[in-house]
């Protein structure tokens, strides 16, 4: 048998185990590597500055030999200090993604970046790498007092349960053996949120796992309705988390509130239980800080990670495009305490624009799925011209065809509803700020006067 054939069946056989129960056993809780992962993790957190310093270290050392015998280590010629390889960005990655296959690819699980930068790209992930993501997971649940094994969980991200369409109840279903239950963000507005109070209220979950969006849609209607609700824990991802919306949920929710921030590259991640309190998790990933100008009295700094755990790709100093600030004030010794989870900084900065506006007030996220499974397209960009009009350009390859053209329209109908009109445009260009950035969405002035009203009258119209 071929290695395509095997590398081919180990993705079904993972397609088809994460439908089952024993999904999570066999894969992302897989025994061989999960206690390792633990163990590890357990220590770090309770090490100090020179053990953090030297296991990041040994670690990085037993990744950057094998990753300088792949193709991109090669022609690099990057070597065993990090310091010999150049900084490393999403479009080369995309334009020869095999020279960063290290290894064998038998046991390796293949991935897709969101798009938030309206381009996404395959990754591949070793299995002990998917394991250890899961227990970075579970640790942050366990944070907030949640067992994730055996958690009931509500979901309130960006999963597309029904037709946008179809304002009929219900507007969720319920998975995982009936222990996960899966709410449309899509749907909830003022006139639906009664229908996901009492859902939730007769669920009784353990933690809500949502978008910040959604999370703020969700408590802002509660509140316009004289609703509270009791879940013990919530956790936030994918989007920036703002201060008011943890006050608001803590409000609402009666919930201890977790946020963590990572990428589907798995080069840094970070997380907070109070606003403006983030840290590095140490362990997780080399993380460096790229200069990247001034705000006032603080610098910003883009991320720069490079992941200790999956040995299948060399995503050596990977530029994440993300920024946080720090003191000017601040040293090398400062930021490597930082990079090590030492000390804390205020947060992720930026894209918590990447949404639309329905005209009924109903902001809709995960617009980076668009893309998703559509062939021969370099990259689009999404823009909202009014609260009925949403416009794609894409900038595409010479083998895209109408087919592509259909599916890229499918997959923005099922999340828009039909009183949005979409166009879909094929470009040369696209459109960039005065400052040079080609933004994934564009919001027309009106389009964003239309958000500011709805933040400052509670979010949802």
């Amino acid at each position: 048998m071929s290695t395509a054939v095997l590398v081919f069946d180990m993705q079904a056989l993972v397609k088809k185990l994460k439908l089952l129960q024993v999904g999570d056993t066999a894969v992302r809780r897989n025994p061989l590597f999960y206690a390792d992962a633990q163990r590890e993790l357990d220590r770090l957190e309770r090490a100090g500055f020179n053990e953090r310093r030297s296991w990041t270290r040994d670690r990085l050392s037993e990744l950057l030999w094998p990753a300088s015998r792949s193709g991109y280590g090669q022609l690099v010629r990057g070597g065993g200090d990090i310091a010999s390889w150049p900084l490393l960005i999403k479009a080369q990655v995309r334009a020869m993604p095999a020279a960063f296959a290290i290894g064998s690819r038998l046991f390796t699980i293949k991935a897709n970046t969101g798009g938030t930068s309206g381009a996404p790209l395959e990754i591949v992930r070793s299995l002990r790498s998917v394991v250890f993501e899961q227990v970075c997971i579970d640790r942050m649940m366990q944070k907030v007092g949640v067992d994730a094994r055996s958690a009931r969980c509500a979901v309130l991200r960006t999963e597309s349960i029904k037709d946008p369409n179809d304002f009929k109840p219900p507007y969720w279903i319920f998975a995982a053996g009936g222990n996960r239950l899966v709410l449309s963000s899509t749907h909830l507005n003022a006139a639906t949120v009664e229908h996901y109070a009492h859902i939730i209220e007769e669920f009784a979950p353990d933690c809500l796992l949502g978008y910040p969006t959604s999370l703020e849609a969700l408590c802002f209607l509660l509140q316009r309705a004289g609703r509270r609700l009791h879940i013990p824990a919530a956790l936030c991802s994918s989007e920036v988390l703002h201060a008011r919306v943890w006050n608001c949920a803590r409000d609402t929710l009666n919930c201890r509130l977790l946020d963590y921030y990572g990428q589907a590259e798995r080069v840094a991640f970070a997380y907070a239980t109070s606003p403006g309190e983030y840290r590095f998790l140490p362990g997780y990933a080399h993380v460096e800080f790229e200069p990247a100008g001034s705000d006032g009295e603080h610098k910003l700094y883009e991320i720069i990670g490079t992941p200790l755990w999956n040995r299948s790709m060399a995503l050596i100093r990977y530029r994440t495009g993300d920024l946080i600030r720090a003191p000017a004030a601040w040293g090398e010794r400062e930021l490597e305490e930082l990079a090590l989870g030492l000390r804390t900084f205020s947060g992720v900065l930026g894209r918590d624009s990447d949404i639309l506006i329905t005209p009924d007030g109903v902001k809709v996220t995960g617009i980076s799925h668009f893309q998703r499974d559509v062939a021969n397209i370099v990259r689009i960009q999404v823009i909202q011209e009014s609260a009925t009009k949403v416009v794609i350009l894409v900038l595409a390859t010479d083998q895209y065809t109408e087919r592509d053209r259909e599916r890229l329209m499918h997959n923005a109908r099922e999340k828009l509803p039909r009183s949005m009109h979409v166009e879909i445009r094929s470009v040369t260009a696209l459109e960039r700020t005065a400052r040079g950035k080609t933004p994934f969405v564009i919001h027309r002035p009106q389009v964003k006067q239309l958000l500011n009203n709805t933040r400052a009258h509670g979010n949802i119209a």
